[in-house]
This record gives C-alpha cells, sequence and structure tokens, in this order.
C-alpha cells in the first residue's frame, strides 16, 4: 500500500498519455539531452494557426516531462531526507537544469505572444492561457533566476532542519507528529511534558531557522526591487496569478475574520477551560478531549487508514471511492510517520503520467485522517482534468485547489462513522468544526504577518517578534505562556508555509469559505452537489477563479457579509452536537 523503496515512486513513463515530442529515451536531467528540445522549438516555423497550435502542445509536453522530474526529485528528498543521493539529485535539477530552463521558456513565451496567428486560435479558450503567460512574460527577469535558485536551496535547507527534528520522550525516539499523540492525552503532565519537550527540541534549532529566513527575506526583497515592485508583496501576489483579488482585499478578509470568527474561536476556548476546570488554558491544553475521554484513535496502521478513507469516500460519491483506488493499486501513496521524513503533507502531480501523489506523516490521530482526506481531495482534482491537453490547465488557482480538498473534509464528515462508533464519530465532527472556526483566525494572522514582513523590508527581529505578539493579541485565544514566552515569541516558526511558499495560506482562508458553502450545499442536495463539485474539478485551471467557483454553485468572495451566516451556520451545528 505504501512504499519504504528508497524509490517512492515507481510509475513508468510516459504512461497512458504517449509523447509526441520528448523522445523516449532521454536524461530529464541532464541539460545537454534537453537544449535540443527547446531549440527545435524556437527554430520551428509557425505559419498557421494549426501550426502554432501543435507547437502550444508540444511545449506543454516537454513541460510536463520535465515538471514530473523534478516532482519524482523532490518527492525523493522529502521522504527521506538523510538520503544524500535523493539529495543531491534534488538540488542538481534545482540549481543546473531550472535555471537554464527559465530563459527558454521566456524566449519561447515571447515568441508565442508576438505570432500573428495567435489572433486565429479560440480566444475564449486561451483567455486564462494567455493571461498567465503575458503576466509570466512581464515578470520574468534574469537576474532573478540565480536568486531563486538560491531561495530554494534555502528551503531545502529548512526541509532537512526540521526533517532531523526527533525527541526521545519516554525512552522512545518520536518524530514532531508522533509526538502530537502524546498532546491529546488526558493526563496534563504527559501532555505538559510532550509539549516542552517538542517545544525545547524547536528552540535548538531557531537560530538557524531565523538565520534561513532572514536570508530568504533578503533574497525575496531583492527579487521583488528587479522587476519594479516596491516590496516582494505585490510582487508574489502578482507572480501567483492574483488577478481576482487583490492585497486590501485580503486586509479586509482579516478584518472579517476579526469580526465574524474570532469572538465564536473565544467563547469556545471559554467553554473548553470550563470544562477543564482550568485558571488558565495552557498551550499543551488545546488537543486534549474537555471532557476526559481517551484521545480519538481512529487507526493504528497505514493499512487500516487507508481502508476507512476508501469507505468515507464512497459514502460520499463511489465514483470517488474508484478514483481513490487509482492510488492505492498504483502505491501512489507514502503515509506512514518516521525519521528523517519531512514534516507535513502534501498532494504532488506527476505532470507526465497526470497521476497524483499523496506524502503524510500518519500518527493514528484524528488529524491524520482529515489530513488524508484532504489530500485525497486534492488528487481528486489532479485525476478530474489529467485530460486536459494543456499543461497549464490541468492546474487550478490554488484557491479553488483547496476548495476540492477543504470542501472534501466537510463533505466527508457524514461518513465519520467507518472509523468511529457514533458517539466518537460526533467527537470527530465537533473536533473539525471547532478547528475551522480555529483556522481562521490564524490564516487571518499569518497572512496578516506576512503583509507587514514583506513591507517592512529590513526590520529587525525584535520588530518582528512585536508584530507577531500584537497579531496573536488582535487574533488569538487568551492562553497562559508563562515559562514559554521566548517561544510564543517565535512560534510563527512552526507554520511551514512562511518558509516554503510566501504568501500561499491565505488561500485556505478563501477556500474554506467556499468549502463551508459547499457543506451546506451538500446538507441540501448531496447528489447536485457532487455532481457541481466534479464539474468544476473537470475544469482545472482553464476557467477565471471567480467562474470556476460559480461552476461549483458557490459565490467567490470573502467579505464579513459572506462569511457571517457560514460562521453562524457553524456554531449551529456545535450547538446541536454532543459535546
Amino acid at each position: 500500500m505504501t512504499s519504504a523503496l528508497r524509490d517512492p515512486v515507481d510509475i513508468p513513463r510516459p504512461g497512458e498519455f504517449p509523447r509526441q515530442f520528448v523522445p523516449a529515451q532521454i536524461d530529464l536531467g541532464d541539460w545537454a539531452q534537453i537544449e535540443p528540445l527547446f531549440d527545435a522549438l524556437a527554430a520551428r516555423g509557425l505559419d498557421s494557426a494549426e501550426a502554432l497550435e501543435h507547437w502550444l502542445l508540444d511545449l506543454s509536453e516537454l513541460g510536463a516531462c520535465l515538471s514530473e522530474e523534478r516532482a519524482r526529485r523532490h518527492i525523493a528528498s522529502t521522504c527521506f531526507t538523510d538520503d544524500a543521493e535523493a539529495e543531491a539529485r534534488h538540488m542538481h535539477f534545482v540549481t543546473e537544469i531550472v535555471p537554464r530552463i527559465k530563459p527558454r521558456v521566456d524566449a519561447l513565451h515571447r515568441r508565442y505572444l508576438a505570432s500573428p496567428w495567435r489572433g486565429h486560435l479560440d480566444r475564449q479558450r486561451l483567455l486564462v492561457h494567455d493571461r498567465d503567460v503575458e503576466n509570466a512574460v512581464a515578470l520574468y527577469r534574469e537576474e532573478n533566476v540565480p536568486l531563486q535558485t538560491e531561495e530554494q536551496r534555502l528551503e531545502n535547507e529548512h526541509y532537512k532542519v526540521t526533517g532531523a527534528q526527533t525527541v526521545e520522550f519516554r525512552g522512545a525516539i518520536q518524530t514532531m507528529p508522533q509526538m502530537m499523540r502524546h498532546l491529546e492525552e488526558t493526563d496534563a503532565l504527559t501532555r505538559r511534558e510532550a509539549w516542552v519537550a517538542m517545544t525545547q527540541r524547536r528552540l535548538q534549532d531557531a537560530e538557524t531557522l531565523s538565520t534561513l529566513f532572514d536570508q530568504m527575506l533578503t533574497l525575496r526583497h531583492q527579487m521583488a526591487l528587479n522587476a519594479g515592485f516596491e516590496n516582494f508583496r505585490d510582487y508574489q501576489h502578482r507572480r501567483l496569478g492574483r488577478f481576482d483579488y487583490t492585497p486590501a482585499d485580503c486586509e479586509a478578509f482579516h478584518a472579517a475574520v476579526e469580526t465574524t470568527c474570532v469572538p465564536l474561536a473565544r467563547e469556545l476556548a471559554a467553554q473548553r477551560q470550563h470544562l477543564l476546570g482550568l485558571e488558565a488554558l495552557r498551550p499543551w491544553d488545546l488537543a486534549v478531549d474537555p471532557l476526559g475521554r481517551p484521545p480519538l484513535r481512529p487507526f493504528a496502521t497505514a493499512e487500516e487508514l487507508v481502508t476507512g478513507c476508501r469507505r468515507v469516500f464512497r459514502q460520499v460519491s463511489p465514483m470517488l471511492a474508484e478514483d481513490f483506488d487509482v492510488l492505492t493499486s498504483r502505491r501512489l501513496l507514502d503515509l506512514e510517520s518516521r525519521p528523517a521524513k519531512a514534516p507535513g503533507g502534501y498532494q504532488s502531480t506527476l505532470d507526465e503520467v497526470r497521476l497524483p501523489f499523496i506524502f503524510m506523516n500518519a500518527a493514528g490521530t484524528n488529524r491524520d485522517v482529515f489530513t488524508l482526506l484532504h489530500e485525497g481531495g486534492h488528487a481528486f482534482h489532479a485525476l478530474a482534468s489529467r485530460h486536459e491537453p494543456l499543461l497549464a490547465y490541468r492546474d487550478a488557482p490554488l484557491e479553488f485547489c483547496e476548495v476540492a480538498s477543504m470542501g472534501m473534509e466537510m463533505m466527508a464528515l457524514d461518513g465519520l462513522g467507518e472509523f468511529y462508533t457514533e458517539a466518537d464519530a460526533a467527537r470527530a465532527r465537533r473536533r473539525h468544526l471547532e478547528s475551522v472556526i480555529k483556522l481562521f483566525p490564524w490564516i487571518a494572522q499569518i497572512d496578516a504577518f506576512q503583509h507587514w514582513l514583506y513591507t517592512h523590508a529590513g526590520h529587525t527581529r525584535g520588530a518582528r517578534e512585536e508584530v507577531w505578539l500584537g497579531l496573536e493579541d488582535r487574533l488569538g485565544i487568551p492562553l497562559d505562556w508563562s515559562g514559554h514566552e521566548v517561544w510564543k515569541a517565535i512560534s510563527w516558526q512552526s507554520q511551514l508555509h512562511l518558509f516554503q511558499a510566501p504568501f500561499y495560506y491565505i488561500e485556505y482562508g478563501i477556500a474554506q469559505i467556499g468549502a463551508l458553502q459547499l457543506w451546506l450545499n451538500h446538507r441540501r442536495d448531496a447528489p447536485g452537489a457532487i455532481a457541481k463539485y466534479r464539474e468544476a474539478l473537470a475544469l482545472g485551471g482553464s476557467r477565471p477563479l471567480p467562474r470556476l467557483f460559480a461552476t461549483a454553485g458557490l459565490r467567490f468572495d470573502f467579505s464579513a457579509e459572506t462569511m457571517r451566516p457560514l460562521i453562524e451556520a457553524v456554531r449551529e451545528e456545535l450547538e446541536r452536537l454532543p459535546d
């Protein structure tokens, strides 16, 4: 079911989609073999609309082959952070191949935009594609290529540092995901000892991570200046293709969360404190069951997790279970937590074979169930759009990609009985809905923090800590951090996205608004909601973001007006569910 091999992906290429342009026998890690393909595209005559369209498809195929080569090497390096060969192969592609690809792609983009035959192609069909190509050309700067390569090196270093973080706890060496289990224990001493052990281990790397982050900030600011922007925030918004909302809209989202969601989050925290009989909540009191029941333990092995999730997917839609079978039968899962494995979870699409791969760190917790449901939603998205010929259209904007995954979590709530008794399933539903309410303020806090970080170049670490603590006061819940103030001031370091994907976080907030709408639609008309969900997934990225939301039956808006009734629906459901 899962792979313990050093090559976690053993799917042969090209698979179901034969190559038409890229040679069958080629080393895609050798620039001497790749370069002639770019030369051929640059030299090919484009004397008709048909010739230009065929050229676009060949460029798309080459992009898919190279993207998959990079993905496979990245997957191997995250599955085995102690494998020097895997790291070397990944970094070779990042430092030796990618910098050579970027100027060649830019030149081909410019050739496409300049072609007189472009106007003879289907303009409506290529609307999003051409908008993205024009944006990429406008932002491209040759001097940024080495900076982006160095940024990737620093990001890889972050993975190595965090992947090596283990804790010796009560006689056993455990990873950080495995340690999270202990925060659910009813024994307060166990929780406290586990949290303190994790925090002390993180503090050992705090200086290293702060130095890495400072270097990232400097690099990113310089990229923005090179591209003609005053700051990295505005540059990155353009780079991420945010055509349908602005930084000001993000700030409005922060304010909407503060007025609609933070009050409920603080009410829930007060309820938790009361039920636990505490004078104040401590950081290690947030995952334990407030009524003293033992932790939810939905599975013991990765195989049990896979089997249970398949049954949940089947309850939502038999077609989703069939899609999930593609992953299990083709060994496209690496789920167990183990030493020398990067933290977190992700779904990565192998763009040539057009198949998704899921990576995560399962440790037997309720959270793990939702992680696989979440990444499963991403995988269904990849499978739904895999027959799209253009690579650019097989990926949707991140804001809608996360609707696919977060919406799946919400629609799967009624199927949790596949893992639990009905009483425990109700607990799990309550826990997830409460996590949604907690997530909105955290998203707003992380995004607002990034807005400040990247519009205040040259700030000091002290100023950074002060801003973080101020946002904690504005958007967080009351917690007693006595004795752990040092970690509180730098607790942002636990958020992987700040290092690995700057400004990729508010997408979760926008998507959660869509997911809550999908949940309510599903409760009213399950078949209709699923049909619209799958229809929207099949569009990939071929439509603008508001159109994707509309196809799924959702409103693309993240104002207080839209959020308020959704938060109230969650409140009502929480009041209905037993504690």
